[in-house]
């Protein structure tokens, strides 16, 4: 093959199926021009690249002491979609799916029905499927410019969505939803209420009666599109290593993903009061939530719900005040969840003033212990997980 594309001058080399009409086209019309050979010859010379990939890939794999890092990286991509346009209407764009990846994911999944998703629908999406992938139970996310402005975990996936909506109604409006049950019909009588605008849903998989509920009952029927990734809750996507590549100008950073649970046998109790059961279940939930909110993020919830949310913010204190004004009275009674340490008592003494009982954070802090004297002054328990989840 590679022999061929580099003679395709003279020769026409045919690597894929897909080629066959153009081939027999351009011979029923008198022969192959150098334009369609040249364009075989680089198809051919993708596809030995691609095979080269993989012997590399598969040697690196079974080498014993294979590098987390390789010194050189490669992608192997294929496009999956042309998409109308990107993050805004001035810049083109287009969806390229990792050839690695086998597990659920927004790249392999299925869409049933609605318009063509967008740059943005799929970032929502990607977004909300890793947040409802932390839980076992059900459970449902409400997301925002990639943010989640709800979520929540409960019973039945009606009661999931329906608390997890509630977090912040007037955010939820266009929202990008996130669900890890199969959708029956009672949740998607919850999600079609004619108040309510959905863009995109993503979920495992949808009966018939649901399909028909969320494409025939609300406003936005014909408009709502209906994503299916065919996995189990708590199914994590099967990608490759298991890496993360964010694009900066002349290259890539490349990390491992932040996934699975903390382990909770690093949490330390930092305060003379502990935690009660259902506190340490909001705690628990909560720090799932933090970890898919921007950063600085802080994340308030009560009842396995999110009540509070301050995402992306340039000072903790900020994100504190956005969570607990976002929160208003539900905040009394909630817990707390921030992403990265408190460098001063100021962010703790604005939630304990509007009612936060319980808080949970990475700690390590110079000041942890100004931290610490605030919560024993009101009585409040604290929790130190010694992990960070910052999200930029």
């Amino acid at each position: 093959i590679r022999s061929a594309a580099k003679n395709h001058a003279w020769v026409a080399v045919v690597t894929d199926p897909a080629q066959y009409a153009a081939v027999l086209d351009a011979l029923r019309a008198g022969g192959i021009g150098a334009a369609l050979r040249r364009q075989l010859a680089l198809d051919a010379f993708r596809l030995t690249a691609r095979y080269d990939r993989m012997i590399a890939r598969y040697l690196e794999s079974s080498s014993g002491g294979a590098e987390a890092f390789p010194s050189e990286l490669t992608l192997d991509l294929a496009r999956k979609q042309v998409l109308r346009y990107g993050e805004n209407p001035h810049q083109q764009a287009a969806f390229y799916a990792d050839r690695g990846t086998s597990g659920p994911s927004v790249a392999t999944a299925r869409q049933l029905h609605g318009k063509e998703l967008s740059f943005n629908n799929i970032l929502d999406l990607d977004s909300a499927r890793e947040l409802v992938a932390e839980f076992r139970e059900p459970a449902a996310a409400v997301i925002k410019h990639t943010n989640p402005c709800g979520a929540a975990a409960a019973a039945t996936l009606d009661q999931a969505f329906l608390r997890a909506h509630a977090g912040d109604p007037l955010s939820a409006f266009g929202c990008v939803l996130g669900l890890n049950q199969r959708v029956d019909e009672r949740a998607a009588t919850a999600i079609a209420k004619t108040a309510r605008f959905v863009e995109a849903i993503i979920a495992p998989s949808y009966c018939d009666e649901a399909v028909r509920t969320l494409t025939t009952r609300p406003t936005w029927k014909t408009n709502v599109r209906l994503v299916e990734t065919g996995n189990e809750a708590g199914d994590r996507p099967g990608e490759s290593a298991g890496l993360d590549y964010r694009r900066m100008s002349g290259g890539f950073l490349v990390q491992t993903r932040d996934r699975g649970p903390d382990p909770e046998q690093d949490w330390k109790v930092v305060t003379r009061r502990q935690p009660t059961p259902e506190q340490l279940d909001d705690l628990r939930f909560a720090c799932k939530v933090v970890k898919h909110v921007k950063s600085n993020a802080i994340v308030l919830a009560k009842n396995c719900s999110v009540v509070g949310v301050g995402a992306g913010q340039m000072n903790r204190v900020e994100a504190v005040a956005l969570a607990t004004r976002q929160a208003g009275d539900r905040a009394r009674g909630s817990v707390l969840a921030g992403d990265a340490f408190f460098p001063f008592r100021d962010g703790p003494d604005l939630a304990i003033a509007a009612g936060v009982t319980a808080m949970i954070q990475p700690g390590g802090s110079r000041r942890d212990d100004e931290t610490i004297a605030a919560c024993d002054e009101h009585n409040i328990a604290m929790i130190f997980t010694g992990r960070r989840h910052f999200r930029h």
